[in-house]
């Protein structure tokens, strides 16, 4: 026996997955065409989801797309256990292979949640741990991911000074060009980079792991003492890392990165 549609609900997670297939905000008229409802309809469903975060209406674009409390819901599925069985034997053969501590982490708000936590031995003691909330502005694993959002979803993260906090002395970004620009770094290099802003004198590098429908959905970084890192360590934490984000990726059925170009496949 077939279990009857709720017409409004099946409408609501159409519209849904819908928006989260596409890698930039759209007008209601093409959503409407898509899912072939009314107007009328579909405005009204927008509407209600606007009201409730989960979708973000750009004003002057006329345009919708995916709002903060839809990704909430994407970071509570990927920090239960599916996300942490997928990562941590591949966080912790980057560990063993690195010597340094490394971390698997989601954007939960503005802030990253730490799912994975694997320390080296005879490393230092973090602030970093599972459960723990760190802005995601200030962190490597953070910039990893949010230079794979939208601009409309950067900018309702991050659109105003008061959105950003610091930790330590170490100068990081404190509005949003500053933050847009360092993005632009990220995302030509592939990797992310932070040096002192979380805890003074550690260093991470990260790089972002991707779902099924190529959308960011976690970072993985490693944490070394920054003054006994020279340049050829720092590059190899940031090829582990990338290999490692690429083996989760491939495992979430995503696309990994090409290693000579760090371009999608």
């Amino acid at each position: 026996m077939t279990t009857p549609k709720v017409p409004a609900a099946d409408a609501t997670l159409r519209l849904l997955t819908l928006l989260a297939s596409r890698r930039s905000p759209v007008p209601a008229a093409r959503l409407a065409e898509e899912l072939g409802l009314p107007r009328s309809r579909t405005y009204d469903l927008l509407t209600t989801l606007v009201e409730h975060g989960y979708v973000l209406h750009l004003d002057q674009e006329r345009l919708y797309g995916l709002g903060p409390a839809a990704h909430e819901l994407s970071g509570a599925y990927l920090r239960q256990e599916p996300l942490a069985r997928i990562g941590r034997r591949v966080i912790e053969a980057m560990v063993d292979e690195v010597g340094e501590s490394g971390h698997l982490a989601v954007l939960h708000g503005r802030d990253v949640l730490y799912v994975i936590e694997e320390r080296a031995r005879n490393r230092p003691s973090l602030v970093s741990d599972v459960g723990v909330r760190i802005p995601s502005h200030l962190t490597a694993s953070g910039r990893a991911i949010l230079a794979e959002l939208p601009p409309a979803q950067l900018r309702a993260l991050y659109g105003h000074a008061a959105d950003f906090t610091a930790r330590t002395e170490a100068t990081g970004p404190s509005r949003p060009k500053e933050l847009r620009e360092l993005l632009v770094r990220v995302r030509a290099e592939g990797i992310a980079r932070e040096q002192g802003e979380v805890t003074e004198e550690l260093a991470s590098v990260a790089a972002v792991v991707r779902d099924h429908a190529g959308w960011p959905a976690a970072a993985v970084a490693l944490t070394f003492v920054e003054r006994d890192a020279d340049e050829e360590r720092r590059e190899r934490c940031a090829e582990a890392v990338r290999r490692a984000a690429d083996e989760i990726t491939r495992r979430l059925r995503g696309r990994p990165t090409d290693e000579r170009t760090g371009e999608r496949r």
